[in-house]
């Protein structure tokens, strides 16, 4: 008896470990390689929607670009500062592109913070029911009481209308919203505080000025987390992956019920550079993630890849550069220590537009402020979906 109930929880304990185990997220099948090796995407089409121009306007800090659809128009937007990143001078800003972003109209101001001491930095866009929402992060100071803030676009007058504080608790949205099964939508983030864990906000139905707030629990032991995230919607089944903040490994959880409930936050088994990603699924069923993902590129926000799935498959499989640091046919900024970062996606009429940031390599004359983090040009890449086929 004793020997059977000590092969009994050897067994239990065993099946509690596997339980305890992360999904993967790569297909353990396939080699990961090296970024030298990664295949770079071709008809590729490369613009630039504001460069770094300090000396033109006195703008440092550029970072968190958005893509949205809107009327036949390509919105972006961003967090823009005169000052210091994360800074209560930061502003969220926009601008338009009526030809697919080949041109920009001016940048206009969604919002300088209406209150002394609040900044409003970048964000993410919700077109809906004919209109043009954006939800940006926000906070007092210097990243105190970051809560999220809700806009809409009046078309007519091309100025966006304040809808006041819609999610607390430290939530800063930074995965374009989408919408489950169950009516609702989803958007993920961060909750900043109390560990910085992952987190993701919940609507009521199509009432877009009500969220709950779900923070995902973390692994014990992971030391600093910065759980910037992104999440794919699968049915029931919400998968979300965030930056470690530590380590360059992509940190994993899974929802089982529209992302009431969570896993715990784990490291999964694919490295990705400490960045924040952007993931989804694309209208063929194929699972995408864009930030910098190689089997040696570490923490190094380059190149910037594209890593898919198979159409309807969890795992992904295959990993594409989408530009590396060092691009001589631009037209964006090029340089061997060029940062590109924070991506965001969004699928329109089968291309996959892809905004995100280049630090130049953070050179720049002394005095400019170029050498400091994050004060990038926003940049776009558009792909077409055709070459992701299997």
């Amino acid at each position: 008896m004793k020997f059977i109930r000590a092969c009994l929880i050897a067994v239990l304990l065993t099946a509690a470990a596997r339980a305890a185990e992360p999904p993967p997220l790569w297909d353990a099948q396939q080699p990961l390689p090296k970024s030298a090796a990664l295949p770079v995407l071709s008809n590729v089409a490369f613009r630039v929607i504001k460069r770094y121009e300090f000396e033109k306007d006195g703008y440092r800090f550029l970072h968190g670009v958005a893509l949205a659809w809107h009327k036949d128009k390509l919105y972006a937007s961003f967090g823009h500062n005169k000052g210091g990143e994360n800074t209560d001078t930061e502003e969220a800003r926009v601008c338009s592109s009526p030809d697919g972003g080949r041109t920009w109209s001016a940048l206009t101001t969604m919002d300088a913070g209406d209150a002394p001491g609040l900044g409003v930095s970048h964000g993410v866009f919700l077109p809906h029911q004919g209109r043009l929402w954006a939800f940006h992060g926000a906070y007092t100071g210097t990243m105190k009481d970051v809560h999220t803030r809700a806009y809409v676009l009046d078309d007519a007058r091309g100025t966006w209308e304040r809808q006041g504080v819609v999610i607390r608790g430290g939530f800063w949205p930074l995965g374009e919203p989408r919408k489950m099964d169950d009516g609702n939508w989803l958007i993920a983030g961060i909750s900043v505080g109390q560990g910085n864990p992952p987190a993701v906000a919940i609507s009521h139905g199509d009432d877009l000025l009500k969220w709950d707030l779900v923070v995902i629990p973390v692994a014990e032991g992971l030391g600093k987390v910065w759980g910037e995230s992104a999440a794919i919607v699968a049915g029931r089944r919400i998968t979300n992956i965030a930056r470690y903040g530590e380590k360059p490994l992509a940190l994993v959880a899974v929802s089982e019920d529209y992302g009431r409930t969570w896993t715990t936050a784990q490291p999964a088994n694919l490295p990705m550079a400490t960045s924040k990603p952007c993931a989804g699924l694309l209208s063929n069923g194929q699972r995408f993630l864009v930030c910098s993902t190689s089997a040696d590129g570490g923490g190094r926000r380059s190149p910037l890849t594209l890593a898919i799935s198979q159409p309807g498959e969890r795992l992904f499989s295959k990993i594409f550069v989408i530009r590396h640091a060092n691009f001589p046919g631009g037209p964006g900024e090029s340089q061997p220590k060029a940062s590109l970062a924070y991506p965001c996606a969004v699928e329109h009429a089968g291309h996959l537009y892809v905004g995100y940031s280049n630090s130049g390599g953070g050179v720049g004359r002394q005095g400019t402020g170029r050498e400091l983090w994050n004060n990038n040009s926003a940049e776009l890449a558009i792909i077409p979906l055709a070459q992701l086929a299997p």
